[in-house]
């Protein structure tokens, strides 16, 4: 199995998915009001089938979905990370923050990290981001990001606006990280 390395920012871990992360992401996939952004509340069964896909896809392609872990608290947070789904035009940068977690700029932060690390250590091209145009959130981060609308596209039967990412070795993304990376 390909080990996720442990990235850390200034109030975070993200590292590889673990056993104990399984409740706080089953809880999100089942209750969480954000899943209506992403095709809408699952079942447990769904949430333990995607956890376990999101650890395969460690193996499969050399990346994934990082744990968002609170550095204070040992908390996780949420995941953020690389997909590429067999049916994906290219590697997607993505991200999820539970609950309670929101409204702190970890996904921005963590984000920072993941863009440079998918740049500086495995050398893949300026990472998509896959976002509905309903979910106004995605979007702020995306832009905040300094990504931009590429296309407009249908991904899984969904109407999806593409944005591109910044390359991790631009100044404003370095200047980004710089401040969220430890």
């Amino acid at each position: 199995m390909t080990p996720a390395p442990t990235l850390t920012t200034a109030r975070l871990e993200l590292r590889g998915p673990q056993k104990r992360d399984l409740a706080a992401f089953t809880a999100w996939v089942t209750r969480s009001e954000r899943m209506n952004a992403v095709g809408g509340p699952g079942t447990d069964g769904q949430a333990w089938r995607g956890f376990i896909a999101g650890i395969g896809h460690w193996n499969w392609h050399g990346y994934g979905f990082f744990t968002v872990v609170e550095r204070a608290t040992g908390i996780a947070a949420g995941r953020v990370g690389i997909i590429n789904h067999a049916d994906w035009p290219e590697p997607e940068m993505a991200w999820h923050i539970f609950d309670r977690f929101e409204g702190k700029s970890y996904a921005f932060e963590a984000a920072c990290a993941v863009r440079d690390w998918a740049g500086r250590t495995l050398g893949l091209a300026p990472l998509i981001s896959l976002i509905a145009p309903a979910n106004t959130r995605s979007l702020a981060l995306a832009t905040r990001l300094g990504a931009v609308e590429e296309r407009r596209q249908t991904v899984d039967d969904q109407h999806v606006i593409v944005f591109r990412h910044l390359n991790y070795a631009d100044p404003r993304a370095t200047k980004q990280a710089a401040g969220a990376i430890k």
